[in-house]
């Protein structure tokens, strides 16, 4: 088995066990395998151990990589849409985790009918306030998730977020719970079911599946450290 087959068996083990621990069925948490930056070669050796998601944050980069690899792979969009780019990203990624306005979703929408599409999509949220962050304000969530849902071709799943920065996987939790809990008052605001909350990463994604989280966003603990950063803390 390659190095990043055993970090893959390693962290399914302890996604595993969070669960277990939380009470949750392990089948109720997908890893989304953060690829961004590392070459198809090393996405070959996650898909070979069984590995099926993978995130990329930059269309010009994915696009190559997504062409030379397997086409039942699950590609998921998780850096920040720009609206010039959406036309690019649709046919690549069936899932966008980082729907951060009305604006960008009524335009994602536009796009998707025009190619045909119905994309997946997370509505991000900037629980922690931080300026260098795009999302939405919880307040203005509430405001406005009535519009959301109601644009056409694009299914929202849920709710994502990026924690601030934190000492340890557990400075994460406030912020999971918070968004866990802005989800559950969507949910009876609308009568619409957001099944879907994308939290975690490498460093707190146990804490999240403790609180909820249906994707888990790993990148390093998987395919190692990276020469530069890229999207902020995406993974």
């Amino acid at each position: 088995m390659s190095g990043i087959g055993r970090n893959l068996r390693e962290i399914q083990a302890r996604m595993e066990a969070a669960c277990l621990k939380a009470g949750r069925v392990p089948s109720t948490v997908e890893l989304v395998a953060v690829s961004k930056t590392f070459p198809a070669e090393a996405v070959r050796e996650a898909a070979d151990a069984g590995q099926v998601i993978f995130g990329e944050s930059r269309q010009q980069e994915a696009a190559p990589k997504i062409g030379m690899l397997p086409g039942n792979l699950d590609w998921h969009f998780i850096g920040r849409v720009q609206t010039n780019k959406v036309r690019k990203i649709l046919p690549l990624f069936g899932t966008i985790h980082a729907i951060d306005s009305l604006k960008l979703a009524r335009y994602t929408g536009g796009v998707a009918a025009d190619l045909g599409l119905f994309p997946k999509a997370f509505l991000q949220v900037n629980v922690g306030g931080e300026a260098s962050k795009g999302g939405f304000e919880p307040d203005e969530l509430e405001r406005e998730i009535d519009d959301l849902l109601a644009v056409e071709r694009v299914e929202i799943q849920g709710l994502m977020t990026i924690p601030p920065p934190g000492a340890d996987g557990e400075a994460s939790r406030r912020w999971f719970v918070q968004l866990r809990e802005l989800r559950d008052a969507m949910e009876r605001k609308t009568g619409v079911r957001l099944p879907s909350l994308s939290m975690g990463m490498s460093g707190d994604f146990e804490v999240a599946i403790e609180e909820g989280a249906t994707h888990v966003r790993v990148g390093s603990a998987i395919f190692g450290g990276r020469a530069y950063r890229v999207d902020g803390e995406l993974g």
